[in-house]
């Protein structure tokens, strides 16, 4: 395939991917090969996190339409190749993430799927697309479950940054599109309606009653879990591309991390006990 025509978007707008679309494959294992390393691709590739999390649900069972949505997310790669992180020098020390929900989209069992970016400042450190193990009732409870994943994985970062001598001591903020978990996490009084996620609902709240965790409205146009969450067509799939922090390092002037006060100190504290690859890192 490394002549073939590249994609504008890892998957088509509008796909429905199920198991009883196309012929079982006689042979599994190229398709079990190829996601399987897509996987690791995704750690330094946030736009194709949805794909790779929807392929890899018919691990078990690929048929020829799976393996052909296979290779138009490699058609995508061989396009985007070059694209990259980019790391803002002239960054605040802040974290904050975004989460997403999107309800019912697994149309085998309308589970949903979840998705966070957590940002060090400007800069994109982990992101997130899985589906959620049960399915739910209201988009409300399918957010308010994506932002509970979101406190725990951020808390972790923190955690992280603390043994690498950054302690984080500021308010950490998650954005949410959804009126309703946005309530929810700070507002007790809609606890009544949603007390099946009593689990949830208790550990979002400590740490909101603490002032380690503020949760915030935001509007849909910029949630930039979407493209993490969803298929999108290729304007808006471009759009929220360019806002997380993937770009083309072509047009980018070769930066210094000296100016960015806390990558510094993160990245020195880094190099002196292990060698990273910077090919898909930019600093700006």
């Amino acid at each position: 395939m490394a002549h073939a025509k590249s994609t504008p978007t890892p998957l088509p707008p509008g796909c429905k991917l199920s198991l009883d679309i196309g012929v079982p494959l006689v042979d599994p294992t190229n398709y079990r090969a190829t996601v399987g390393s897509l996987r690791y691709i995704s750690l330094t590739w946030s736009d194709i996190c949805f794909a790779v999390n929807k392929l890899s649900q018919f691990m078990h069972t690929p048929t020829d339409v799976h393996w052909q949505l296979v290779k138009r997310l490699l058609r995508f790669l061989l396009g985007t190749v070059h694209d990259c992180l980019l790391f803002h020098c002239h960054s605040p020390c802040s974290i904050h993430a975004f989460s997403n929900a999107d309800r019912g989209g697994n149309k085998e069992d309308l589970s949903s799927t979840n998705a966070y970016v957590i940002y060090l400042g400007r800069n994109p450190i982990s992101w997130s697309s899985k589906k959620q193990h049960t399915t739910t009732r209201l988009s409300t409870e399918a957010e308010y479950r994506s932002v509970a994943d979101t406190t725990t994985k951020i808390s972790w970062v923190c955690s992280l940054l603390s043994e690498l001598y950054f302690p984080v001591s500021h308010t950490l903020v998650i954005y949410c599109d959804n009126i309703g978990a946005t309530q929810l996490s700070s507002n007790p009084v809609f606890h009544s309606r949603m007390k099946h996620d009593d689990i949830d609902f208790h550990f979002i709240q400590q740490r909101v009653q603490s002032d380690a965790l503020r949760v915030s409205h935001v509007s849909s146009n910029d949630q930039l879990a979407d493209a993490l969450t969803k298929y999108l067509p290729r304007s808006q799939f471009w759009l929220l591309k360019d806002k997380i922090g993937l770009i083309d390092p072509v047009s980018i002037l070769r930066g210094r991390v000296s100016k960015c006060p806390c990558l510094k100190l993160i990245l020195t504290n880094l190099l002196e006990n292990r060698t990273y690859s910077s090919d898909k890192v930019v600093v700006e």
